[in-house]
């Protein structure tokens, strides 16, 4: 059951990088609802990315109006990313990184206790619920850097869910995983969806999705094709078909 009042409201938003001769995203308007589970599809470059970097208050906004967890994201972006969790795409830990798993997912706290303030039990029993929920307690002490890629997804992914976020934006998240392990990564998505996170995917992988409705957004050229709710066995086939019309266009 989604909220009457969106988590996530776009409205004609245009925004582009810095130095970009137009816009990468073209007159968006979203309406996301709070538990609701949203997967995000397109070709390289239609503007996904961008798209989650947008409500995360990451890029500027040229025109239109941008409201995210009740907050004005053109003056409240850093208090957006207090209260959303983003999983990069692309990420590298130098072997010699001395940060133990334990410390990267406590980073995930700094939003709620601040720089300069040390945590408190509510801060390290955060860390644990998160390390329980991906199943990685074992790693707690462990150097960051002398883990598989795999396993610094799911750390990354505690150090966002440490943060008790209304949503979570994830790019790719099943890039570097196993098939057990994706399968356990849906199940966790479920589970959060289930609790009221709203959760949104940019992700080429279509399969062994959470069995729960979805709503499709597919990207082209900056611009949203499709926006509908689907189950999750139907969601390449919408995706396809975008792309198919696009190109017969």
């Amino acid at each position: 059951m989604t909220s009457p009042e969106p988590v996530i409201r776009l409205e004609n938003v245009y925004t582009a990088y810095e130095g970009a001769d137009r816009p990468t995203l073209q007159d968006i308007s979203l309406s996301v609802g709070k538990g609701e589970f949203v997967v995000i599809g397109g070709p390289n470059g239609a503007g996904k990315t961008t798209l989650l970097e947008t409500i995360n208050g990451m890029l500027p906004i040229t025109h239109g109006k941008a409201v995210v967890c009740g907050q004005n994201v053109r003056g409240d972006g850093v208090r957006v990313r207090c209260r959303v969790g983003y999983l990069l795409q692309n990420f590298a830990f130098d072997p010699l990184t001395p940060f133990t798993v334990e410390e990267v997912v406590l980073m995930g706290r700094y939003g709620t206790i601040g720089l300069f303030r040390k945590p408190g039990k509510e801060d390290y029993e955060a860390v644990q619920q998160a390390l329980h929920l991906l199943g990685i307690e074992d790693l707690a002490s462990r150097p960051i850097g002398q883990l598989s890629g795999g396993q610094q997804q799911k750390v990354l992914m505690a150090q966002n869910l440490a943060r008790n976020p209304e949503i979570l934006l994830l790019d790719e998240p099943f890039s570097n995983l196993d098939m057990f392990a994706r399968e356990e990564i849906n199940r966790l998505l479920a589970h959060l969806v289930g609790s009221g996170i709203t959760v949104l995917i940019v992700s080429h992988a279509f399969d062994d999705l959470p069995e729960r409705q979805v709503r499709v957004v597919v990207m082209q050229e900056g611009k949203i094709a499709v926006s509908r709710e689907c189950s999750p066995g139907e969601v390449e086939q919408v995706v396809r078909s975008a792309g198919r019309g696009a190109s017969h266009a």
